[in-house]
């Protein structure tokens, strides 16, 4: 580990996190972090376009700066003459080439993470203070959380789902029933990838449930034609008064509608980690990702080990993991065909049954 002297008070911050959205959420309590240690710095993100969303009402930034995730050389260029050490501070919260390379180019003191292994040392020269990347065995959160130790910033463990007025708003405009007066239980039913998918029959099992139980069904999604189109197939088969907002919110408006909810079902995808964060009880579907790196982060969980274990059901807080069956799990492969297009047998055999025996333990129902 490469230590530096770092400036006291930085006035500019760059945090640089390159990645999949559920990326970008799981470094909110690292920039929580810098926010609370340095609360006059300005503190920018910078993301790949289409991720921003899960940032756009973060209190603890000052901007949000996008980048094509395969730009033009004329994009990257201006962006590289834009960043040229503007930022007292810059980190990169991914140990590969490019996120590294920014951090690198914006900061005057760079901070970032480094792969074990001789041609990587380029980053370790390059950057100020680095630390070794653990993929497997540490928590998102965790990893993250190891930059601000290098910094000596005190850990924040809080993942930040936040909301502005004008998203409640929007909320409020889309349902047919006060949220804050009505039960319901929010499911997310589609992921990004197959291999992450539970079965339809399954959903309107449960659907049917927590309807008899009071509480209506109100399924969130993207805008994806395919994601649209397989939310309102769905919709045929659950009961008459559930409500379809999938994709009539952004992520800040999806927050606050998790926010007053009973409880969610989800499998592994940024809104089951939104609603980890927002405190509703939780039920996070798990097949082949890694639980102890991916596991939801639980609301108010504040401990410096990971929260899950690689095997088993499990309950944090108010998230309980619910982890498919067979030796394989987690087998953290693209489904059992090894594609992103492929299913998992470990979620596509998981009973409905199974889902609400945890729901009835999270929220004291008798079953």
């Amino acid at each position: 580990m490469k230590t530096a002297n770092l400036v006291e008070n930085p006035s500019s911050i760059l945090v640089v996190i390159t990645r999949r959205i559920g990326d970008v959420l799981l470094t909110t309590p690292m920039i929580r972090s810098l926010r609370l240690a340095w609360p006059k710095a300005r503190i920018d993100a910078l993301v790949f376009a289409g991720t921003e969303g899960v940032l756009a009402a973060n209190p603890d930034l000052n901007q949000v700066i996008t980048v094509p995730e395969r730009p033009t050389l004329r994009q990257h260029l201006r962006l590289l003459l834009r960043l040229w050490r503007s930022y007292d501070l810059a980190l990169s919260m991914m140990p590969s080439d490019r996120p590294t390379f920014y951090a690198i180019i914006a900061g005057k003191h760079r901070v970032g993470f480094i792969f074990a292994g001789g041609k990587h040392l380029w980053k370790k020269w390059l950057l100020s203070q680095s630390a070794q990347f653990d993929n497997i065995n540490t928590h998102t959160v965790l990893m993250n959380l190891k930059l601000a130790d290098l910094l000596g910033v005190r850990r924040c463990h809080e993942v930040v789902a936040a909301w502005h007025a004008e998203d409640k708003a929007a909320v409020r405009k889309v349902l047919p029933f006060d949220p804050e007066a009505q039960a319901y239980a929010v499911l997310h039913v589609y992921p990004m990838y197959a291999y992450k998918a539970w079965r339809s029959e399954a959903w309107e099992e449960l659907a049917q449930w927590l309807n008899g139980q009071g509480m209506r069904v109100v399924l969130t999604g993207g805008k994806s034609a395919d994601e649209v189109a397989y939310v309102r197939r769905l919709m045929g088969l659950l009961p008459s008064n559930t409500v379809d907002v999938a994709g009539k919110l952004n992520l800040a408006g999806v927050a606050y509608l998790l926010s007053k909810a009973r409880a969610y079902v989800g499998p592994d995808t940024v809104v089951t980690h939104l609603a980890a964060a927002s405190g509703t009880p939780t039920v996070a579907l798990f097949g082949p990702s890694n639980p102890v790196k991916w596991g939801p982060w639980p609301k108010g969980y504040d401990e410096d080990r990971n929260p899950y274990k690689m095997r088993g059901t499990q309950q944090v807080n108010n998230v309980v993991l619910l982890q498919g069956s067979g030796d394989c799990v987690p087998c953290m492969e693209e489904g059992c065909e090894r594609h992103i297009a492929s299913l998992s047998d470990c979620l596509q055999n998981l009973p409905a049954s199974s889902v609400i025996n945890e729901l009835c333990k999270l929220l004291n129902i008798k079953h």
